[in-house]
């Protein structure tokens, strides 16, 4: 890790996501997409009926999210990660659609970072348990579509500063086994 936290633009473009590395912080501002396993679900069961997506996924950057209400004067409530995992079958099949970017916690399947490399997107982790924290980057939040799932609709969030740590990068490398490694019994 570079020890410098890189400031990056979403939707992210081809040169954004691969210029990520694994261990890098980001500080991303613009539009994120938050959609957790029911939103994904019924993604790709329109795109397997052969319809239309209700949201653009070209460079789009979704964070694995379902924020608990708003207090007054706020966009949204807490607004920590879900296990990215609950969201590996539908991941590969979105990544061919445009995704360029994807915010959670936790691991991978070895199928995503597989379809993660071959059209170069990252994978970001955000702290679990700091969602009060991290709500304070969301400046607005708007429900695109799926309204009756609640807090697991897609919606756009406009952020300024959301922290992340890139887990996997572009090319495969994985963060969390790298960061293991010095404290394995060989």
């Amino acid at each position: 890790m570079s020890g410098q936290v890189k400031r990056i633009a979403a939707p992210f473009s081809d040169e954004t996501a691969r210029s990520l590395k694994a261990g890098d912080s980001v500080l991303i501002s613009g539009v994120i997409i938050a959609a957790r396993d029911a939103a994904h679900k019924r993604l790709v069961e329109t795109l397997d009926a052969g319809g239309k997506l209700p949201v653009d996924l070209k460079g789009a950057v979704v964070y694995y999210v379902g924020p608990s209400p708003a207090k007054p004067g706020r966009p949204i409530g807490s607004a920590g990660p879900t296990t990215s995992g609950r969201m590996d079958a539908y991941t590969p099949r979105l990544i061919r659609e445009g995704l360029k970017g994807m915010i959670g916690k936790g691991y991978r399947k070895p199928e995503v970072v597989e379809a993660m490399k071959q059209y170069g997107v990252p994978y970001m982790a955000s702290v679990g348990g700091a969602g009060a924290l991290i709500a304070r980057s969301v400046k607005k939040y708007t429900v695109l579509a799926y309204e009756e799932l609640g807090p697991e609709a897609v919606a756009a969030m406009e952020v300024e500063d959301f922290p992340a740590i890139v887990v996997i990068d572009c090319e495969g490398n994985d963060y969390y086994t790298q960061g293991q490694a010095p404290y394995r019994e060989l």
